[in-house]
């Protein structure tokens, strides 16, 4: 039996429900579907419920670090059903500058995609007590990191709470460059100390399609992290993996010289045979006509 769509009065309704067809409401439309399909839809339809926290769907604040970062967290939110709002509160961005061109980027995808979004107080004095304290000492970037997590997620969290939303997530954990558990953790505590609910995802194996989406719209996409500490590590790291990149192609160059050397020689030898035989068979021509020339002028006398 097909399905098929159809509205009833109340006394239909409480006619039709003993017959072999069972009714489901949805909205103002009540779908007519066969008998057997009664457990089936209850069990689609009981994901269809009023949101509730605990992994279903949620009013949710999503902590964007910047555009290029949300696309795929939010495409998949989205699809998770999740009422979303997002919150740019990145006071670690260095220089105002930067901080500003991250957010209108972020501001002009996501009104074109409809999302609203909340901008906390740029305060990057607060993150040089709460972070930059630890510096640019490579052992201590762990915990600089930390750090830096615990004050946005902790302000997203607030305003989270403040603003009856249910559940905070963050785009954070699309980079691979980032530390996943301790982002984890800090999520975990920040929504705890609030009262909401901690909606974490790791999103890194969706880091080319964020990339490769993001070229595809032309967004600005900036080449660290955020704080002054971080532009100075990347462009460090850049410049390293120039030097290694430039030094294993002379090792690469060096292991085959042998062999191109090799090459080249056996290259000149087939050129210099080659040019023997030319010159040998120019050599047999020449004499071949004058043979023939000696031969005309004998038979002329």
């Amino acid at each position: 039996m097909g399905w098929t769509l159809t509205s009833f009065s109340g006394k239909d309704l409480t006619e039709r429900l003993f017959e072999g067809l069972v009714l489901v409401r949805l909205s103002d439309v009540f779908v007519r579907v066969p008998k057997w399909a009664l457990f089936v839809g209850a069990v689609r339809l009981s994901n269809c419920r009023k949101p509730r926290r605990g992994g279903m769907r949620v009013k949710l604040l999503l902590h964007a670090c910047c555009g290029p970062c949300s696309l795929e967290p939010l495409r998949l939110l989205l699809e998770a059903g999740h009422d979303i709002t997002i919150a740019y509160m990145n006071s670690n961005i260095h220089p105002a500058a930067e901080y500003d061109h991250r957010l209108q980027t972020m501001l002009d995808f996501a009104h074109e995609q409809g999302i609203p979004v909340v901008e906390g107080p740029y305060d990057p004095q607060a993150w040089a007590n709460a972070a930059g304290v630890f510096g640019t000492d490579p052992a201590a970037r762990p915990d600089r990191c930390r750090a830096c997590y615990r004050l946005r997620l902790d302000e997203a969290a607030r305003y989270a709470a403040d603003h009856g939303f249910e559940g905070l997530a963050t785009t954070l954990t699309v980079s691979p460059y980032q530390y996943i558990e301790e982002i984890r953790e800090e999520l975990s505590a920040a929504c705890e100390a609030n009262g909401i609910e901690p909606v974490f995802q790791d999103f890194r194996e969706r880091y080319p399609e964020a990339t490769r989406r993001s070229k595809a719209l032309g967004m600005y996409r900036q080449n660290y992290c955020g704080c002054a500490f971080s532009k100075v590590e990347a462009a460090e790291e850049r410049e390293q993996r120039r030097a290694e990149r430039a030094a294993a192609k002379a090792a690469k160059e060096a292991a085959e010289a042998p062999r191109r050397a090799a090459e080249e020689a056996a290259r000149a030898k087939n050129r210099a045979e080659k040019q023997a035989y030319n010159e040998k068979r120019q050599r047999q021509r020449a004499l071949l006509k004058k043979m023939k020339e000696e031969a005309k002028r004998q038979a002329a006398e």
